[in-house]
């Protein structure tokens, strides 16, 4: 079967936006940021003195993806190759699993919720050295995995509806809409980092509610196209001399209409997945001290952002790292 040159094109560049950006940059760090405000003072200093960084490594894994060949299959799983139900059903553990499905299975399918777990154990191993460096290391890609696990398009092989017709959901979903409605989003809530005795099993139960919202969010696109003629739903750019198909602001402002709080409940859910595994690997550590102390800005700033934080004022008070970032870009 032989594409239309245009569709092929379309599919190239939505390959280029997923490759590049799952979850988007903007959610990945407004997640980092979020999950140090529901860290416990014992380490929360720690983890604010180093916000920027955990911030701006948000995005780290994705970009190995274009030059590390094993780094894709961390970022997913294709649930439907490994069996019926098989997010109820497949082990916890990696050995477990490779004993199971094979090694190959796996690196071709996905292994996000094993990657996190191995993260994990990295960052506790980390907290007992108390090498600052890796701790930042493992911290910031084991939240950016817990950010992948929960996007639903990432727990499913119809990872772009390229099965349903449905082609560029994909960054619609995960990137474009938190673009465009991030101002409207609530990016407080009241979770607390909480120790996770059985943090795989938690995993797990991520990748089970986020593959639980694939039919509706599919469902969703299909009810929205209904209402646009195709010069409505996409907007088209010469790019370096080829022309190229995007989605317009009002197909994705409707989406988002019809997903209701979907991708804003995923982003505070990352943060809060983030913020209980940062506290995990700690305590499993030993609770060690971090020894880092804040002097009296620093410690004036985090409160006063902490304060701005549980009444949403982050936006627009400028103290959400992912906005001035991409403020700066613009600039």
């Amino acid at each position: 079967m032989h594409l239309p040159k245009k569709l092929v094109i379309f599919l190239l560049i939505t390959g280029i936006v997923i490759t590049c950006s799952s979850w988007g940059y903007l959610v990945h760090k407004t997640s980092m940021q979020l999950a140090v405000y529901k860290l416990p003072k014992a380490i929360q200093p720690f983890f604010y003195k180093n916000m920027d960084y955990l911030v701006e490594n948000a995005g780290r894994p994705d970009k190995r993806r274009n030059t590390d060949s094993t780094e894709a299959p961390k970022h997913f799983i294709d649930l439907e190759k490994f069996g019926e139900n098989a997010a109820y059903k497949m082990p916890f553990k990696w050995d477990d699993a490779a004993s199971k499905y094979s090694l190959d299975t796996l690196k071709t399918y996905g292994y996000v919720p094993y990657e996190i777990m191995f993260m994990k154990q990295q960052l506790t191993a980390a907290f007992k050295t108390g090498n600052a460096d890796s701790i930042l290391f493992y911290a910031t890609d084991m939240g950016h995995y817990i950010g992948d696990a929960n996007v639903p398009l990432h727990t499913t092989e119809n990872y772009d509806g390229q099965l349903t017709d449905q082609v560029g959901i994909h960054s619609l979903w995960e990137t474009m809409i938190p673009e465009i409605e991030i101002s409207n989003f609530n990016l407080y809530d009241k979770h607390k980092a909480t120790y996770l005795a059985k943090p795989a099993e938690r995993i797990w139960k991520a990748i089970r509610k986020a593959n639980a919202l694939v039919p509706e969010m599919l469902a969703a696109e299909k009810m929205v196209t209904l209402q646009f003629t195709p010069d409505k739903k996409y907007r088209t750019q010469i790019r370096r001399g080829k022309e190229v198909k995007y989605y317009t602001s009002d197909f994705a402002k409707a989406y988002s209409k019809a997903l209701g709080n979907t991708v804003n409940e995923q982003l505070l859910c990352t943060s809060d997945m983030i913020a209980d595994f940062w506290y995990t690997a700690w305590v499993d550590a030993g609770k060690p001290a971090l020894d880092i102390i804040l002097n009296e800005n620093e410690a004036a700033a985090i409160q006063l952002e902490k304060e701005l934080y549980k009444k949403n004022q982050l936006i627009e008070n400028n103290l959400l790292r992912s906005k001035k970032d991409a403020s700066k870009k613009e600039d």
